[in-house]
């Protein structure tokens, strides 16, 4: 499994060589389908992934929403935040977690909309970095959807209008 949704932070080893090293930060600050802002996410690098910490309003309330690394950093509400691309994928795979061929690197779980509709979470992703390889995610975008991923049909898992955008910029 790639991905952990976590209730606190805390996820860094001891000892270990992150430990000795600063954290690579980032920042998102998220807009909604009509250009307002709506939220912010810090990003974490450690050892083995990146920890999105995200607060988001505006949203779907009460339901499961579709939560992904968008190929692109542009969300112009004006096109419908599809100019941030297609979902992160330097690897050619399949998208989601019960594709046989899968999953995006940017792939990750769904999230809950509270009845207000706001979303806080802490999601961890493996299989993504900050700052360094193929699948460093600087300059890249996060996206919340309007209904949740399928987590299998193609090329992105159903999920949706794309509500909220945000571009990834080092922190």
């Amino acid at each position: 499994m790639k991905w952990i949704v976590v209730a606190a932070a805390g996820l860094a080893s001891a000892g270990g060589p992150a430990a000795a090293q600063e954290a690579v930060t980032a920042k998102a600050e998220f807009v909604n389908m009509t250009g307002e802002r709506n939220g912010s996410a810090t990003l974490t690098g450690m050892a083995d992934g990146v920890l999105i910490e995200l607060e988001v309003t505006g949203l779907p309330p009460g339901q499961w929403v579709g939560f992904h690394v968008h190929e692109t950093g542009k969300c112009e509400a004006a096109a419908k935040h599809e100019s941030a691309g297609g979902h992160f994928d330097p690897g050619g795979k399949e998208h989601g977690y019960k594709a046989p061929g899968g999953p995006h690197v940017g792939d990750m779980p769904n999230l809950h909309v509270e009845a207000d509709g706001t979303v806080r979470a802490q999601v961890f992703n493996s299989a993504i970095r900050l700052g360094e390889g193929d699948n460093d995610v600087i300059g890249r975008a996060l996206m919340i959807h309007g209904g949740p991923d399928d987590y299998q049909s193609q090329p992105s898992g159903k999920s949706g209008a794309r509500h909220a955008c945000a571009v990834i910029l080092k922190g």
